[in-house]
């Protein structure tokens, strides 16, 4: 499975701003919106009627998922702070990379016709890509953080506080202080002209057991912070005395699930951690034995659906990798899928449908995400068929989201841009395989032959047909392969469900094809979930704003469509070596890929302070070592 979200590195930070540039190929629009446009736009404002009174929806847990209840009002923004001088109000939701770039981006020139308010229940910024390193102690948490009124400055107001409920038809949203900060409860409401949704996406546990109970995810500061805590942990108490060694293996056997560019680089650190610090630190407890490359008593293994890494990558980067790996000692469990997590123990199902058990000390799960609990509200709020995606808000081409009159924006892993879908051309390409067959039916290879050449106008399908392979790879995406060949023979459905493989014998009628093919467009996503895409997203809509000059009605006629840029990935694999994989040049890996991923990384920071901050770390982790207190 593909890792995601804090993701290694995929350029994904490239100060490169976003040029936008007027179309020649503008999108149709009604006379009468095109003389409206034209007509100078005198704002206005909004009606000041209060909404009705309400509490916040929650479920226990902060998600802000659960359903309102009747409560006397909550106290508005407009009766403590209200607008003056006509200005729009712009509520953004989120710190992540999306909304931070928009922030950044955001011309202090708009602030006469634009009030920025920016919300979300953490006050900082943090550097995504660098949480491995941070994990492994070669960088400090602070270095790569940043207040998040610092970025603002001037621009506008910050309140530290949960989003749990949107009301687009009243153009308000519901904010309250979080639960964990020990105050009581504190919620307002914020009227909004223009929503901008950055909020991100959640880990996704693919509702295997005992994900959520037992393994480390990785998606924030916290999360590195913790796993740096329970290796330390692991480490002093398998140098206890009465550890026995089965109990020592077990302690220092580190699982990270996901062979993405998390995963890969979440083993990388830790393994340079160990070899490079740890083995000085515990000489005389015989934890860690080297001998030439390879490690004793501790253990690191990747569990990878696929049959290699970095599987979004160029294919050579993905074997040298391996080879990387193997020459360190990293054991990559390929062709696997995880079944269960147990305490101490994760159990793993082979492409043969053979199960084993891994004992672990810590398990990391660095792989999938899933819809944000906020995206879900405002998708149940908009009016019925016009959000239908299973992960993110659905937008047009300027991130408007759809159903919203465009009052709402989404960007970066809360959105998806719509696109053209392959189900209204599913007869045709049908007729076109299903003719060379006897029956009228499609195979296996046949169906990865129509994706893969369909996928030069349904770009959406080429990622699916990588993954055809008839293996453990049809589980990816929600298994709809899968249960498409099972459905087409249930007479062995149940002995294939077992093994997790197709039946070679099975085939797909028409009507099984197109029901196949509406699932994956119901599952559309234009753009990759990392952080290069968030940012380019935010610049724009920022750009956009400025370019609108208060009249994002006319969005259309006033600036270009969003045009997604690729500027290349790169992840760190160990050894001061990184691979990188850039367009136009191909494959790049070594040590000088490695001294270009670290520059590149300190260059990238959102501020000059961090910048300093993360060459010093560097420097400091060479000269001195990785700090391996437990603080």
């Amino acid at each position: 499975m593909a890792a995601v979200a804090p993701s290694a590195t995929a350029l994904n930070s490239s100060r490169a701003g976003v040029a936008l540039r007027a179309s020649s190929a503008r999108p149709s629009v009604a006379r009468a919106a095109r003389l409206q446009c034209r007509a100078t736009a005198v704002p206005t404002e909004k009606s000041t009627l209060p909404p009705p009174p309400f509490q916040a929806p929650t479920n226990g847990n902060g998600n802000g998922n659960g359903k309102a209840q009747q409560q006397p009002g909550w106290p508005s923004l407009d009766e403590t702070a209200p607008k003056g001088g006509g200005k729009k109000r712009i509520v953004v939701l989120g710190t992540g990379w999306a909304s931070m770039s928009f922030v950044k981006a955001f011309d202090e020139s708009m602030k006469d016709k634009y009030e920025l308010v920016l919300l979300s229940p953490r006050n900082y910024f943090v550097y995504t890509p660098l949480l491995p390193a941070m994990c492994a102690g070669t960088v400090e948490e602070r270095s790569i953080v940043e207040p998040v009124r610092a970025v603002l400055g001037s621009k506008g107001k910050f309140f530290e506080a949960k989003c749990t409920d949107i009301m687009p038809e009243e153009k308000t949203i519901v904010a309250c202080f979080p639960e964990d900060a020990g105050f009581p409860e504190a919620c307002f409401k914020i009227p909004y002209d223009y929503l901008v949704l950055g909020v991100g996406s959640i880990n996704n546990t693919f509702n295997i057991q005992g994900v959520q109970e037992h393994t480390m995810f990785f998606k924030t500061v916290e999360d590195a912070a913790r796993l740096r805590l329970r290796i330390s942990e692991c480490f002093e108490r398998a140098a206890l005395p009465q550890t026995t060694p089965e109990e020592r293996k077990k302690l220092l056997s580190f699982v990270i699930v996901g062979g993405g560019p998390t995963g890969v680089e979440v083993a990388a650190e830790l393994h340079d951690l160990i070899t490079e610090d740890l083995v000085k630190l515990y000489p005389d407890q015989d934890l860690v034995k080297l001998y030439p490359d390879q490690i004793q008593d501790v253990s690191v293994r990747v569990i990878e659906l696929m049959d290699h890494v970095l599987s979004m990558y160029d294919r050579a980067i993905g074997q040298y990798t391996a080879e990387r790996f193997a020459r360190s000692g990293i054991n990559l469990v390929l062709n696997s899928r995880v079944k269960a997590v147990q305490d101490g123990t994760v159990t793993v199902v082979d492409k043969e449908g053979n199960e084993s058990e891994i004992p672990f000390g810590a398990c990391v799960w660095a792989t999938g995400v899933a819809m944000h609990p906020v995206v879900r509200i405002l998708q149940e709020k908009l009016p019925a068929g016009t959000q239908n995606h299973f992960r993110s808000a659905v937008t047009d081409e300027h991130l408007r989201v759809r159903g919203s009159n465009g009052t709402i924006f989404a960007l970066g892993d809360a959105a998806t841009i719509e696109q053209a879908k392959a189900v209204e051309k599913a007869t045709q390409l049908f007729d076109k395989y299903a003719q060379t067959h006897p029956d009228g039916r499609l195979t296996l290879p046949e169906l990865q032959q129509l994706m893969a050449e369909a996928s030069q106008e349904f770009p959406h399908l080429r990622e699916h047909a990588t993954f055809l392979d008839g293996k453990l790879g049809m589980q990816r995406f929600g298994g709809l392969a899968f249960k498409a060949f099972q459905e087409a023979n249930k007479d062995k459905a149940a002995i294939y469900r077992e093994v997790g493989v197709v039946d070679p014998t099975s085939t797909l009628n028409h009507d099984q094809f197109v029901s196949l093919i509406n699932g994956i467009d119901a599952g559309l996503r234009a753009l990759p979930a990392t952080a290069q895409v968030a940012r380019q997203q935010g610049e724009f809509l920022a750009e956009a704003f400025r370019l609108a000059d208060g009249r994002l009605d006319c969005l259309d006629e006033l600036a270009p469509p969003f045009q997604y840029f690729h500027k290349g990935s790169m992840a760190y694999v160990g050894g001061d070596r990184a691979v990188m994989d850039v367009p136009k040049v191909g494959p790049l890996m070594g040590i000088t890929a490695g001294l270009v991923w670290r520059g590149f990384e300190t260059w990238s920071q959102i501020s000059f302070r961090n910048q300093i901050l993360v060459a010093n770390d560097w420097a400091r982790t060479k000269i001195f070592g990785r700090d391996t207190s437990r603080v």
